[in-house]
């Protein structure tokens, strides 16, 4: 299977070295590693890896803690297809979706960002949602003025955003591993402010609404 590992490491040549030992010692394939923040002597890291199913990931965490002063901050399964800017794939399939621009976007966030599932509503409901997203979905009763991560009932954690020029919020979600980082949510900012920007996603809204 294929597995998301966050892990927080002190910022110092040899740190991740040992990390990526820990794991292959364990018995884990890694295919990418993201540094997602680094400052005040600490880096925070995902790591993309294939780690076999008939293994415990009990097994993954007790090898990751065994390392000195690294502390694991989830591990949670993903879809994403490992390479440096995926999301470059799906822009380009985005440009040539015409009326489906929208319903490629939602389809795709959850792969791009190792998550369960993205909805968008508008005020009379739920506009478009994807794979696995719940039949009684229900979206924060406050809107944020930017893309904003928190954390909903349930430990569900969220990336909510607004869509000004479509009348339109988003929904990104996922049920296990940590909460997003806000290098992740401005990577999502940015993929929807080239989005919002094309003239087919105007379309493919005003199609999605119709229905």
């Amino acid at each position: 299977m294929l597995l998301r590992v966050r892990v927080a490491l002190p910022d110092k040549p040899g740190s991740l070295a040992q990390v990526t030992k820990a794991l292959g010692e364990a018995g884990a394939d890694i295919t990418q590693v993201i540094v997602l923040d680094r400052g005040e002597g600490m880096a925070v890291d995902d790591i993309t890896l294939f780690w076999p199913e008939s293994t415990p990931r009990q097994v993954l965490l007790k090898s990751l803690q065994s390392v000195e002063d690294v502390t694991v901050e989830g591990i949670w399964t993903t879809r994403e297809a490992p390479g440096t800017y995926p999301e470059l794939e799906v822009l380009k399939y985005i440009t040539t979706a015409g009326d489906r621009a929208l319903t490629t976007l939602i389809d795709s966030l959850p792969v791009l960002f190792s998550a369960d599932w993205a909805a968008t509503a508008a005020e009379h409901g739920v506009v478009y949602a994807s794979w696995r997203a719940p039949q009684d979905l229900r979206l924060p009763d406050v809107t944020p003025s930017r893309p904003t991560a928190m954390t909903l009932e349930g430990d569900l954690h969220v990336i909510y955003a607004p869509l000004p020029p479509l009348a339109l919020t988003l929904l990104l979600a996922r049920s296990e591993g940590p909460a997003f980082h806000r290098i992740e949510v401005h990577r999502l900012t940015r993929i929807l402010e080239i989005v919002l920007s094309l003239p087919a996603t105007e379309r493919s809204v005003a199609r999605q609404l119709r229905k």
